[in-house]
């Protein structure tokens, strides 16, 4: 059962640690300069991640005291603090994807070597369930997450009211399941991403920065990871909760491709961010990219869950909406000039 006083000590304690971190970052210049691709017009201080993943790792730490997380869970979890180490990493000092893609390969590598199986994927009453290629299939997924989930936060609260959202439905769909483990963990992600977002909600105050953007991407990975192994999720339901960053960072990256792009740079081409500059505010677009994933996705996500032969089809009917919409927002679309980031 989720000890209801332990979330709210978890949501005020991000809280708290994200004004600490705002105050320190203010301090040491730790600061997003805007440029012209930049959504936002004032310096603003950046790495508040690290106020989701102490309360949360303090938290985990409890329950598999406890008992309520396996220990190779609980060892998988742990390659998280890589990531987000890197991501920090980078908020400071602007590492090269050549240094962030190797952690970030072995961080999913450690994870997927100590959970173990790799859950089968349904595909119309066909399972793909070949143990190498699935694998190899769920590292680079991982990997693909954090930087999707990196890429798409670009605009005051977005990413986090993501996080929020698809942690809350997870618990929804799980909690009358034996899946403890799944429970407890988004539980305590979700409280933990709520006490940042008081900082983070536009006009934002402090940003993720890729300490937290990266870490809530690839956790969000391992929470998938966990329930379709214990049966209480599946592949599809993740998909559609994901829904909107999958389909706009995937649109997006393979447009830029498409045109000749380099991938790999800061850009400011997604569906999102030119729908932010069209209606010239970011709380319009996290708040109507929140009103799709409850009134669309969520029931879908549902409905895939509790109906997995069904389930390709369902994520099919549920995505495909958003393709054209990001396609007609400009998903791609050259806005500004690219900035080298990488």
């Amino acid at each position: 059962m989720v000890d209801w006083s332990l979330l709210v000590f978890a949501l005020v304690c991000a809280a708290a640690m994200t004004w600490v971190v705002r105050q320190i970052a203010l301090r040491n210049r730790l600061l997003d300069i805007p440029v012209d691709r930049s959504a936002h017009r004032t310096p603003t201080p950046v790495g508040g991640g690290v106020a989701i993943v102490i309360p949360f790792y303090l938290m985990a730490g409890y329950y598999f005291g406890q008992g309520l997380i396996p220990p190779n869970e609980f060892i998988a979890l742990l390659s998280g603090i890589a990531v987000a180490a890197v991501g920090l990493a980078d908020d400071v000092t602007q590492l090269s994807i050549r240094w962030r893609l190797p952690v970030q390969f072995a961080a999913a590598i450690w994870a997927v070597w100590w959970l173990g199986d790799v859950s089968v994927i349904p595909i119309i009453g066909w399972n793909l369930a070949f143990p190498p290629l699935l694998y190899i299939l769920t590292v680079l997924a991982l990997v693909w997450l954090l930087n999707l989930y990196n890429f798409m936060d670009g605009i005051d609260g977005l990413a986090s009211t993501e996080a929020s959202f698809v942690t809350l439905m997870t618990c929804l769909i799980v909690l009358n399941s034996s899946d403890q483990v799944v429970t407890l963990l988004s539980a305590l992600l979700c409280a933990a991403t709520i006490g940042f977002l008081l900082w983070n909600w536009p006009p934002a105050r402090i940003f993720l920065g890729d300490t937290g953007s990266s870490f809530l991407g690839y956790c969000l990975g391992l929470l998938a990871l966990f329930s379709m192994q214990h049966g209480s999720m599946n592949l599809w339901a993740w998909l559609l909760l994901l829904g909107f960053f999958v389909v706009d960072a995937t649109y997006t990256l393979i447009q830029r491709i498409r045109d000749g792009r380099r991938w790999y740079v800061g850009h400011d081409t997604h569906a999102y961010q030119h729908a932010a500059k069209r209606f010239k505010s970011h709380r319009k677009v996290t708040l109507g990219i929140l009103l799709i994933n409850l009134l669309w996705l969520a029931p879908l996500a549902w409905l895939a869950n509790l109906f997995p032969p069904l389930g390709l089809l369902i994520t099919v009917v549920g995505l495909a909406p958003l393709v054209f919409l990001v396609k007609y927002f400009g998903a791609g679309r050259p806005h500004s000039i690219d900035i080298e980031s990488a």
